[in-house]
C-alpha cells in the first residue's frame, strides 16, 4: 500500500498520467477526431469509385457516338430537336 502511493505520488507517473489523458481526449488529434475523420475518409472514396465507374461509363458512350453515324444522329435528334429537312418534328410530354 505504501509503495502503491509512492509511486502515484512519483512526478514522472503524474506527468505521464496527464500527458496521456490530455492525448487521448482533449488533443485535435483525439480518439473521437481520428474516428470522424476515418469514416469521411471511406465516404470519399467510395464517392471516389462511383464517379470513376461513371466517367468510364460516359467514355464508353461517347466513343459509342463516335463510332456509329446511327446512334449520334437518334442522339442529336433525341436530345438536340434536329431534324432533317422537310421534316416536321412534334414533341410529346407524357404526364
Amino acid at each position: 500500500m505504501k509503495q502503491h502511493i509512492k509511486v502515484t505520488k512519483n512526478f514522472y507517473f503524474i506527468a505521464t498520467v496527464v500527458f496521456l489523458v490530455w492525448m487521448l481526449f482533449f488533443d485535435s488529434n483525439d480518439f473521437y477526431s481520428q474516428y470522424q475523420l476515418k469514416s469521411k475518409v471511406e465516404e470519399l472514396e467510395d464517392q471516389k469509385a462511383y464517379y470513376q465507374k461513371k466517367i468510364e461509363r460516359t467514355e464508353a458512350d461517347r466513343e459509342a457516338l463516335l463510332n456509329d453515324d446511327e446512334l449520334l444522329e437518334k442522339f442529336a435528334r433525341e436530345k438536340y430537336f434536329m431534324k432533317k429537312d422537310g421534316e416536321d418534328v412534334f414533341v410529346v410530354i407524357e404526364e
